[in-house]
């Protein structure tokens, strides 16, 4: 197939688009700057619609995985990447006459800040979402279900916080707070948190472009074995080599930190991560996880790689980046 995958530089966006690759189809990857993966790419913007339409000329399937994925910034920035830009996709779809749409979103859409046990994938809910990203990334999700039809197949996956070697987001912040002693446990740590690890959130969209009877639904993706927070936090600090937390903070004096904390960010128009917010801290403290039923019934998918086979792998390319690091 000719598969277009926008957002090639991002660590998902990137193996999704290798697998693919490997496996044979015609891809072409559509970001802002070159991401070196040896195919077709279209340089550009995802709020511009002309780039958008080069690169989606010709395709069969369509695997959207541009996003504003921060924790700080303007509405207007999350609205024009994550809202405008997808809706810059289907306008772009619709007029290349492509088939399928793979829509990638987030958990986060349908997270009110509730405990969600074994939960289903829910509606997207922009109003009760936490988070500008995650009430940016509702509003493009039911945007992006709306327009399924029998012309446009639209499936919305929600991989569940995805990590592996090479991670900023994730892995990177927490190695990163625990090596400046900044890295807490929040609450009990006893909080039940599933996790994707990288290589089976790239098969589970492999699969969503491949199962062309399903559409029309949101799916979660995770690896399907909840751990808690603090062991979860632990095993990557391990793999990494720095220090795990060493003390504790109540969830509501974490949640009052990062109000504080966002406060200030907002008020001196900072760009830069802050060290916490008060969604990073009921996510650390608040259990997510999630039935996988259904996702690996209708995508035929299992994952490839246990947590216990991806924290191996993750101190092994830590163990490589240290010693590649001191040969030079």
């Amino acid at each position: 197939m000719k598969v277009l995958v926008t957002g090639a530089t991002s660590l998902l966006g990137r193996a999704t688009a290798e697998r693919l690759r490997a496996r044979g189809d015609e891809v072409t990857v559509m970001q802002r700057r070159p991401s070196g993966i040896g195919c077709r790419e279209v340089l550009g913007d995802i709020a511009d619609l002309a780039v958008v339409n080069r690169a989606a000329a010709g395709q069969d399937v369509v695997v959207h995985l541009a996003a504003k994925v921060d924790m700080v910034g303007p509405w207007r920035e999350y609205m024009e990447t994550n809202v405008s830009g997808t809706r810059h996709v289907l306008a772009a779809c619709k007029g290349a006459g492509v088939g399928r749409l793979v829509h990638v979103s987030s958990p986060s859409v349908a997270h009110s800040g509730v405990a969600l046990v074994g939960a289903g994938a829910g509606r997207a809910d922009p109003e009760h979402a936490r988070g500008r990203y995650a009430r940016s990334k509702a509003i493009a999700e039911l945007e992006a279900l709306a327009a399924d039809s029998p012309v446009l197949a639209v499936l919305a996956v929600r991989p569940h916080l995805v990590w592996g070697p090479g991670d900023t987001q994730l892995v990177g912040r927490i190695v990163e707070r625990a090596t400046a002693g900044r890295l807490p446990v929040v609450g009990s740590g006893a909080a039940l948190i599933d996790s994707t690890y990288i290589d089976n959130a790239a098969t589970a969209l492999v699969a969503a472009v491949d199962s062309g009877r399903v559409h029309g639904e949101a799916l979660v993706v995770s690896n399907g074995e909840p751990r808690p927070a603090s062991e979860l936090i632990a095993r990557i600090c391990r793999a990494a080599g720095v220090p795990g937390p060493r003390r504790r903070v109540p969830l509501p004096l974490a949640w009052l930190a990062g109000a504080a904390v966002e406060a200030i960010w907002a008020g001196t128009a900072r760009r830069n991560t802050p060290p916490t917010t008060r969604f990073i801290a009921e996510q650390l403290a608040t259990a997510h996880w999630f039935d996988q039923r259904r996702t690996r019934n209708v995508l035929h998918w299992q994952p490839e790689v246990s947590l216990d086979q991806g924290f191996t792998r993750l101190s092994a390319w830590y163990g490589s980046t240290v010693a590649a690091g001191e040969s030079k």
